[in-house]
This record gives C-alpha cells, structure tokens and sequence, in this order.
C-alpha cells in the first residue's frame, strides 16, 4: 500500500476542519482515513472489517451534519474508529484499547461527539428517539438526532421495539441502516434475506433504471417527471415486491437502498434528509473490510485483526515462542460438544450471532442441523432454548458472559421457574480485556447465584470443563450454568475420559496448615501459582477448588471453618454476590467465627487493558494474592488479628 502524500487528514482535528474542505476533497481524506486504521490495527489490533466498511459514510455525517450539537449514535460502537480519529482523538489513536488509553467503543465521559455509549447492539434507535424527544421539549427545533445501525443489530429485538416506537411518534430521527450481510459472522434469518432481496431485487432495480432513463429524454417534463417517481418510488416497490416495506409499516419515511461508498453522493443525501422531518430510515449498503482486500475475502476473520501484520499482503505474524499454545477454553468448547452430540443424539447447540468466536462453528460443521445461530438475539435464545428443552432436546447455549445479562428475565421466567434441563455455557466470564467494561463478564456469578434451581459452576481447567459439560446433559440436571473465560487454560492434557462431578462438590487441591484460599474458576491457577513462590518461605497454604458458587460445597466449609480462622476467596467477578459473599454468608448464618478476605473484581467499573493488566489492578493476580498472604501472616505476627490455627 502506498504511502499517501500530502494528506488531508493531517489537517483535520475536528470535523469543523473537515467542512472547509470542498466535497471534491472527501473521497481523498477517505483513502487516508483506511489507510491510517490499517497501520494503525497492523500494530495494534482492533476492530477492523466494519470500520473500514463505513470510513465514507463517517466522513459524509460529519461533513454534513453540524456534530456534536447534532447528535451521532453508532450501533454497535466498534464502528466508530474513524469517527473518533475525525473528533480530536487522531493523535492519541495510537492508544485505542490499550490500558489507561481511549476507549474502542464510543464513550459520553471520552468526547462530547460521543451521544451515547454503545458496546452491546441494537440500542441506538431507543437512544436517538429519547434524545430527540428530549431535544423537542427543550425547544431545540434544529437538532438533528442521528441513529447508525449495523453490523447485524438491527437483528436484535429492542431495534424493533425501538422502531416501533420511533414510527409512532414525530420525532425528528434518522436511522441509517448500515447493511454488510454480517455482524462477526454471515447474518441468519428472514430479516437479513429481505434486505438482500430489497438491494438486490432484479426486477425492482432493473424496472427502476429502464423507468428513469426513458424519462430522461424528455427534455421539458422529464426533470419534474423524474421527481414524481421519486415521490412513488414505494408504489413501484410494492408492485414489485408484491408486500409494503418493512420500515414504512412501522411509520418511518424509507429510502434506499444506496452505495455506502459514494461519500459525496452521500452528502448529498444526508442534505437532502435534513429537510424532511419525522422519523426516516436511509438504507445504506457497504462492504465489510472496503479497501483491504484480505479482509474484503473474509470478513470473519478480519472482524477484528487476528494479530499484528503485513499491511502489504495481510500476513498474520505468529508467535515465535519455543513454548507451546495451550490450547483456549473456546477450542475445549467447540471440541468438547461434539463428542457429546455423538454420545447423545438430544444435544443441540445455540448461539446469537458469535458460532466462530465461541467455537460453536465446529458443531455446525458436523451437525448443522441441530446448531443453530438466532442473530443477535440474546433473549430470544434462552427461550428458544427453552422450547427445544420441553420437546424433549438437551440445549447448550452459548453466550458471552456480559451479553447473557440481556436475558434476565428468560432465564429466570422460562427456564429457571420451569426447572428446565438448559446448559448456559458463559463463554468470556471474568475481565476480558481490551473491550473494557462493556464487555467484561464480571456479575454472572453474582446474577446466577440468585436463581432457584440453577447450578452455577466455574471449571479451573480444561478438564473441568470437559466435565461439567458431560456432567450437565446427564438426566435430571436442571439449569446449569458453566462460566469460563476468555482465552487459554493452563498447560495439560486435556483429552481424558469424562467423569461425572458431583453437583456442589469441590475438591482439595493442596493441603496446608497456615490459612486456607477458596477459588472457583480459572481464578484457581493464579492461587497455584502464588502457593509455588510463597513454598520457600515456609508458609503452609490450603488450597480448595469449589467448582461451584450454587449449590456450595458445605463440606468444604465446615471442614476450612473446623481448622482456621481466617479465609481468602479469589474469584474472577464481582466480589459482592458471588463466591466471597456466598462463603461469608454461610459462615455467618452457621455462626462459624471465620474472618473472610474477598479478592476479585471491586465493585466499579473496570476499563480496558490486557487480562493481566486487569488481573493486577483488581490484586487478585499471582501476585496480589502473594501480598495478601503475607499481610495476613504479618497480622499474625504482630497479633493485630485474633488469626491463629486450630490443627486436628
């Protein structure tokens, strides 16, 4: 790729900068804008197909509308790269997702340009319709509220709920509906299908461009002619369609479809909107990855960069390390349940919208006809799930950690309430990393707990995964929820014959005399790994797996209560709920007289960085959990505390 010379976009701090350029100007600062995010992602990986794919239509809204008094919504947010590169954080770029730098996703506290912040999809519509109401009651006449979905939320069911809504009223509201057949993987579903029969109808198009060629010809009647068909252009689309449009039903004005990669087109457009008031909806298709061919040919996997490389030939560069892989949770998955869908033929598996990025993809492969991806369409999911449950099937559903929160009420009222046998598989449970708070699966543990009838476990290890998978299909289970996070697992073999856990049993996994540390998930091998460096200064540490967080291991407790006084629960989630909470509440309703120190996630919202950046600054890393031991023993020392240990 060639460097760019003399470049537009070095002069563009803001978009006030990027409207004293001339319209001749913008398809120039585009080619600079792709270029500059995939140097940028080469180094450090991000989101890159979909910001790519909406570089021209960023530059357009901002050229066009008078932002931020004009409010810019993006759904799902990490669209937004050039969008923030456009809005004063072009020099700090360098930054995005990296530990104490800016956001991937729009964030209020971050810009005044970022309306509202937006990590989870198809939120946009009910935002730009409050803020547009908002805007009318405070007289703000000339504020135009501007919705972006794409990306596959407008798959998502509050989308709907949110047009339905917006149709209703009169707000002044435009959604631009970005459409690339995508979200991480190829959107499913009636929805989808029709906004490729809209974009690609050859008899709608085909009538259309016959109809406004032969009008041209007439020099008097055809400029106002061309116009009228303009204004029937839905007539001919219901001729042609045979069914009214979709949008038009809900109350919006519709137009559309347009190429998405027309910038000075779409200004153009975007002028012409500003005049027409209510609630419309401008159909916009683009292509995902527009501009790098590698992720042009496979938008899945350049979803977001797989690593850093060659901007040249889009080679990934590997990790070099003599060490090897272990392998991720996610392989283990993916892995793990089709050997069980041989075993038992009721097995099936669901995910919304993620079959590549929670391993779901390897079933389909194998069983396409019992796995099933719903779209983005968390709530729907669970209770789909809950069907496939009553007739008699054995659902896993796989959903990430912090997008199960979107299904509540699903899984309390259609699962929970019915004790039916659905297997939650909380892919992402714990910190994830660089999508921040948005994403970090940090309350499932605390949320789950609290539901009757559901068993909520964490496995340390791979194995452990493998088994509470097969432990959670056998008959009469219930609800079971399995959490595990984002990544690999330690060092093992893995591949061993399954064994059936017993349900709210833990084990001991080392013995020790000084203190005792509770652990529950992943979270257990940092423990292990602080119990190495802490052997040679004679310390005497007891480790317990728990495995689960609902039902509790009361053995284990009765037994850590019998020899000491005081506990250390590690866990990689919010500490008040979950197992800290758990483990203090029963030592305190039994009325053990056991002091509980709870490491975890704080209560507050952790930004973004690496999973080891993050572990650290909550303090229960390997190391964090080394310097609490050694307070505690100090503690001991000094007899600040009533610590001391009871043996036999």
């Amino acid at each position: 790729m060639a460097e760019i010379e003399n470049k537009l976009l070095d002069s563009i701090d803001f978009p006030q900068d990027l409207r004293k350029l001339n319209e001749v100007d913008l398809p120039k600062v585009c080619d600079e804008l792709r270029e500059f995010i995939i140097r940028e992602a080469a180094t450090n990986p991000g989101h890159l197909g979909a910001n790519l794919g909406v570089v021209d239509l960023t530059v357009a809204l901002h050229y066009a509308y008078n932002t931020p008094y004009d409010q810019l919504i993006w759904d799902v947010g990490h669209q937004a790269y050039s969008h923030k590169i456009l809005t004063g954080r072009r020099k700090v770029f360098g930054t995005n997702r990296i530990y104490k730098g800016i956001s991937g996703f729009p964030r209020m506290s971050e810009s005044e340009y970022d309306a509202f912040g937006v990590g989870h999809s198809s939120t946009s519509i009910s935002a730009a319709l409050g803020i547009a109401i908002a805007s009318g009651l405070k007289g703000e006449k000339d504020r135009k509220v501007i919705a972006v979905i794409g990306d596959g939320s407008m798959t998502g069911g509050m989308a709907f709920e949110g047009l339905n809504n917006a149709g209703a009223s009169t707000a002044d509201v435009l959604v631009i509906l970005n459409y690339n057949n995508m979200s991480i993987d190829p959107n499913v579903g009636g929805l989808s299908k029709y906004f490729i029969q809209m974009q690609i109808s050859p008899a709608y198009n085909s009538l259309k461009s016959k109809i406004w060629a032969a009008l041209g010809k007439f020099r008097w009647i055809g400029p106002l002619a061309r116009k009228m068909l303009q204004q029937q252009q839905q007539a001919l689309k219901s001729v042609v369609f045979r069914e009214s449009n979709l949008f038009e039903s809900f109350g919006f004005r519709y137009f559309g479809p347009v190429d998405g990669h027309n910038v000075i087109g779409l200004v153009k457009i975007f002028h012409d909107l500003k005049a027409i008031p209510g609630p419309k909806i401008l159909h916009v298709v683009t292509k995902k990855g527009k501009g790098f061919k590698p992720a042009e040919n496979d938008a899945t996997k350049w979803h977001a960069a797989p690593g850093k490389f060659d901007i040249q030939t889009g080679e990934i560069f590997t990790n070099t390390s003599d060490v090897p892989e272990s392998p991720k949770y996610q392989y283990i998955f993916g892995k793990t349940i089709i050997e069980l869908a041989e075993r038992n033929e009721k097995i099936v598996g669901i995910t919304p919208a993620m079959p590549s990025g929670c391993s779901l993809n390897m079933m389909m492969k194998v069983f396409p006809n019992r796995t099933f991806d719903v779209g983005i369409a968390e709530p729907h999911a669970v209770t789909f799930a809950a069907g496939l449950a009553v007739g008699g099937m054995v659902p896993f559903v796989n959903i990430y950690s912090s997008f199960m929160q979107r299904s509540y009420d699903q899984i309390i009222h259609d699962v929970a309430l019915q004790n039916l046998n659905v297997v939650f598989c909380l892919d992402r449970g714990g910190l994830v990393g660089a999508d921040g708070p948005t994403h970090h699966g940090v309350f499932d543990l605390a949320f789950m707990r609290n539901i009757p009838n559901m068993i909520v476990s964490a496995p340390m290890d791979q194995v452990e995964l493998r088994n509470l998978m097969y432990t959670a299909q056998l008959p009469g289970k219930g609800p079971f929820s399995i959490r595990y996070p984002r990544g690999a697992g330690p060092q093992m073999e893995w591949k061993q014959k399954f064994q059936e856990i017993p349900v709210g049993k833990g084990r001991k996994m080392i013995e020790g005399n000084d203190l005792a540390i509770l652990s529950v998930g992943h979270a257990g091998n940092f423990v292990t790994e602080a119990i190495k460096r802490l052997a040679n200064q004679e310390l005497s540490i007891a480790h317990y797996d728990m495995r689960f967080v609902a039902p509790i291991d009361h053995g284990i407790l009765d037994e850590v209560s019998a020899k000491f006084d005081t506990v250390i629960t590690v866990e990689d989630g919010i500490i008040e709920g979950g197992l800290g909470s758990a483990v203090a509440e029963y030592f305190a309703l039994s009325k053990k007289h056991v002091t509980v120190t709870r490491l975890g996630v704080p209560v507050q919202f952790i930004e973004h960085g690496t999973q080891e950046e993050l572990y650290r600054e909550c303090g229960f890393d390997a190391d964090g959990i080394c310097r609490t031991i050694r307070k505690l023993m100090e503690l001991r020392e000094r007899k600040l505390s009533p610590f001391r240990t009871r043996k036999g």
